[in-house]
């Protein structure tokens, strides 16, 4: 894996609000503007997605790969939920990522989502970086608006 990026964002949601827009892939096409369908291939024993097939379009990329799952998080919402590649795309080599969920006194969440990405077409080092701070501080506002809308 390449380079990695993170970025982080207070979300005006409980960690348990969060965690379910996390959850719940198969809405992501309604919220998350490069995802136009995801398909839960798999479900684990908690119910939560461990294998799901995504299709995203955005900008040039246009792809299509499987992710596997894992949930460390707490019944408050609290933990950590990583993904990475189970079955790459044409343009998506490699790619893994974590959203790391955190409560506040507010009542809201603090989350940090960590990236790591590995394309089949080279970028050069600065267009790939400012590629990857874009897609995190995209997906981080998007997450937070759709758990803040309830």
């Amino acid at each position: 894996m390449a380079e990695r990026t993170s970025s982080s964002a207070v979300v005006d949601a409980p960690p348990e609000r969060v965690l379910a827009v996390v959850a719940d892939l198969e809405a992501y096409p309604s919220w998350a503007a490069s995802v136009r369908t995801v398909e839960v291939l798999d479900a684990g024993a908690d119910g939560r997605p461990a294998r799901a097939r995504f299709r995203v379009e955005g900008g040039p990329l246009a792809d299509e790969y499987v992710l596997a799952y894992g949930w460390d998080v707490a019944d408050d919402g609290t933990g950590t939920v990583r993904w990475h590649v189970d079955e790459p795309g044409r343009v998506l080599a490699d790619l893994d990522g974590s959203y790391v969920l955190a409560a506040r006194a507010d009542g809201g969440t603090d989350v940090r989502y960590d990236l790591g990405v590995e394309l089949r077409v080279p970028l050069p080092g600065p267009l790939r970086r400012r590629a990857e701070r874009t897609l995190t501080t995209t997906a981080l506002t998007e997450l937070a608006r759709r758990a803040a809308s309830g």
